[in-house]
């Protein structure tokens, strides 16, 4: 019916008079006036532009009419950012002042597509060439090195977002526009998404509910794809990456071409791990995992049209650790373990009106969680009955003990209104529809279909020195679940332990048809004190609706060793958040202080209730008032004249409490990180952007602890890389080294899930890359 609905709207406005525009120029050196070559022009609303050739020239075609901003960066130059008003300007001529600071770009998950610099809300943005040139073994691992972000992990091959002491389903994922569902309660769940085919991550640290809905309480970690060839223009992508740690490797390989305005890409991407090991030498059973990841794209635009079609299937399985064991550097995971497949196909339509805009995103996922399992038996038996036994467990490997299929499609729509004056305004409705359903002998969660709807508004206002952006947001969300009944076999043991009978000792799980209702609202400004210090503040609220898991657990979860007892009568948890942010900045240095509090009403937490049921320890789900507050500091000097020469440091730190003065678990420590790194920039040599790095992360001991956690040491850890590109004729070959923990240091991160059994994080891991760019 929705499907329906959007073709009626697209045919509806086809008869659009067809507006076409080409814009060009040229772009120099202010200081030489010599041509700049390979400067990116870009039209973020757009998504369109081009890159200027030995000449400096560029040109851009099938631009509508309209009012929108123009983006010129290039490498050792100040980002430039200006609207431009079509049809009234067809040739602009841009001279660039140089910099030594990186390249600014648009940030895509704000509603106004501005430059960092010019944006109301500070978010924290990195290409993953970046992350990856620093030895990141996974997706996980690498946005865990960007300032107040962390990784709650299981081994190396299960990883989930920390942003500022928030995690799972506080935190929300997109990736291809859409909101990414893969059934994230779960702690021993990972992101399902390859680091390969993805461009760059932007993080929302803080209430995102306006733009987001539910879920996104403490945060939105925002992955954009990579972006199609320029027009004309056709590319291909060779790399392997090899980790000594794992013994692992990755390889990916991709080709894209784009015409006029068609365009088409394609990647495959494998990689395989055997299990880690740590600083003394140990390898931890079982946190192997492979992984086997497919990205496509078919895009289409004109002047008044665009869409971009994408597909993404990721097939994980990872092994899921229990205690150190036999030592091997096998790659295929034992018993037990997950195998995962995650299928997303995303529609994203931008219909352009006379200075106006209609955005349309419509997602389906398909995600298959299977988890194998071996089965114990603590009785003796009869030879017969062992002989069925073994035949049962080998079925067991190919029918797995725990199936559960997650469908989810999603629906994004914004309307772009002309822009009046200092004004621009978004309304827009998003709305999800996702069931539940499960095959496996075990159970985690009902079978159970969730329906979202939100309606919200937002609005920029900009002046010379001040920017303002609010708007305000209703969702409504209602969860239905179907009831299960007791176990048969638990049925009939009746009384199984005198004196200690429970209700939810049964495993019964009662139906739940719960609404959730919520208005959230948030306000921000920006203001300029002078022409290098900057100031933001912003207010937000947020809303999150009580999971599944929270609602009807009642079962022992062997992958955390506990029995978890369910609440129906959880409220949403709503929170506020007060941001403030500085940032100084000039040529050669800058620096930035961000704090924030953020108040929680009725969090949700596990609470250990002191029995013992199947010889799990019980927690409870309950609720209390929380709060959560801290920062990062930053600084960044490149001194004149050595703009090789690169000094970062940063510092983050984040407390979490209960109203009654008790700690939250899962709170990141403490931690300050300091790089030295030279870059060079020489295009009279072969090798071209060749850089070195040394970077030493000093983690404080973490002694603020929730009640059931012991506390964490204090440790450092020492990395180092190098790197550059060679040009080969047509083609360019890129080589990078790094080693992470290159001291071999023996440590437990506060975040590890492995923490409890004692078992410690990687030690040394040197990684090598090679990419070949055509």
């Amino acid at each position: 019916m929705k499907s329906l609905l959007f073709s009626l709207l697209f045919l509806a406005v086809s008869p659009i008079i067809y507006a076409q525009n080409t814009f060009s120029g040229n772009i120099t050196n202010a200081a030489t006036g010599e041509p700049v070559f390979s400067a990116n022009i870009y039209f973020p609303e757009l998504g369109k532009g081009d890159m200027t050739d030995i000449d400096g020239d560029f040109s851009i075609e099938n631009i509508p009419n309209g009012k929108f901003k123009v983006v010129v960066s290039s490498v050792g130059f100040a980002t430039y950012s200006n609207e431009i008003d079509f049809p009234g300007t067809s040739n602009l001529n841009i001279a660039l002042e140089k910099s030594a600071i990186e390249m600014e770009e648009v940030i895509v998950s704000t509603p106004f597509h501005q430059l960092q610099s010019e944006n109301v809300m500070r978010v924290e943005r990195e290409n993953v060439a970046d992350l990856n040139q620093k030895g990141a073994l996974t997706l996980s691992d690498g946005v865990s090195q960007i300032a107040g972000v962390e990784s709650l992990t299981t081994g190396v091959g299960i990883g989930k977002p920390v942003i500022r002491g928030l995690s799972s389903n506080r935190v929300l994922v997109y990736t291809q526009g859409v909101r990414l569902e893969n059934q994230q309660y779960g702690d021993e769940h990972g992101l399902g998404i390859s680091s390969k085919g993805i461009e760059s991550v932007e993080v929302i640290k803080g209430p995102a509910s306006l733009l987001y809905g539910s879920d996104a309480i403490g945060g939105v970690l925002y992955l954009n794809p990579e972006r199609y060839a320029a027009e004309n223009k056709t590319n291909a992508e060779a790399d392997i990456n090899y980790f000594s740690n794992t013994q692992g490797y990755q390889g990916s390989v991709m080709a894209k071409t784009s015409g006029e305005k068609l365009k088409f890409l394609a990647r495959g991407s494998y990689a395989a791990h055997s299990d880690y090991e740590t600083g003394t030498g140990e390898r931890v059973t079982n946190t192997r995992f492979n992984e086997t990841d497919f990205k496509t794209g078919v895009g289409y635009q004109d002047a008044k049209f665009k869409t971009d079609l994408r597909y993404n299937f990721n097939k994980s399985n990872i092994g899921i650790p229990e205690e150190i064991g036999a030592q091997s550097t096998d790659k295929e995971p034992l018993l037990p373990y997950q195998e995962i497949d995650n299928h997303i196909l995303s529609l994203d339509n931008k219909i352009y009106f006379n200075n106006s805009s209609i955005d349309v995103k419509i997602g389906y996922q398909y995600n298959n969680r299977k988890e194998f399992e071996e089965h114990h038996h603590e009785e003796e038996h009869s030879e017969e009955e062992e002989h069925a036994e073994e035949e049962h467990e080998e079925e067991s490997v190919d029918h797995p003990a725990l199936e559960m299929h997650l469908e989810t499609l999603n629906y994004n729509v914004k309307y772009n209104l002309p822009r009046t004056g200092r004004f621009e305004t978004i309304l827009g409705v998003q709305g999800m529809h996702q069931t539940n359903t499960n095959y496996g002998e075990e159970l985690l969660i009902p079978d159970a279909t969730t329906t979202d709807f939100g309606v919200f508004a937002t609005t920029h206002l900009h002046f010379d020195r001040w920017d303002f952006q609010g708007g305000i947001r209703y969702d409504l969300r209602n969860i239905d679940s179907e009831a299960v009944a007791p176990h048969e076999e638990e049925h009939a043991e009746g009384e199984h332990e005198e004196g200690e009978e429970h209700a939810h000792e049964t495993g019964e799980i009662l139906a739940v048809d719960k609404s959730y209702k919520s208005i959230n609202g948030a306000l921000g400004a920006k203001y300029i004190i002078t022409d290098k210090l900057s100031a933001r503040l912003n207010l937000a609220t947020g809303f999150r609706a009580p999971n599944l898991s929270e609602l009807t657990s009642n079962g022992a979860h062997h992958g955390t060793n506990r029995y978890e007892v369910g609440d129906q009568t959880l409220n949403n948890e709503q929170n506020f958040q007060v941001d403030l942010s500085l940032e100084w900045r000039n040529k050669h240095f800058e620096a930035f202080v961000n704090g924030f509090h953020n108040s929680i009403s009725d969090y949700i937490y596990l609470q250990p209730t002191g029995e013992l049921i199947e010889e799990n320890p019980v927690f409870e789900y309950t609720q209390n008032n929380a709060e959560l507050y801290g920062g990062e500091i930053g600084l960044h000097i490149h001194p004149h004249p050595l703009d090789w020469l690169h000094l970062e440091s940063s510092f983050e730190t984040v407390t979490g409490k209960r109203n009654n003065g008790e700690y939250l678990p899962l709170i990141p420590a403490n931690s300050i990180t300091n790089t030295f790194r030279v870059e060079f920039e020489s295009p009279e040599n072969k090798v071209q952007g060749k850089y070195a790095f040394v970077r030493l992360k000093n983690v404080f001991d973490q002694n603020n602890v929730s009640a059931f956690e012991t506390r964490t040491g204090g440790y450092g850890l020492l990395g180092v890389g190098f790197g550059g590109e060679f040009a080969m004729n047509s083609t360019k070959m890129s080589i990078g080294v790094s080693a992470n923990n290159i001291l071999n240091k023996d440590y437990i991160s506060h975040l590890s899930r492995l923490k409890p059994d004692g078992i410690s994080n990687i030690g040394r891991n040197i990684s090598v890359s090679v990419r070949w760019l055509l």
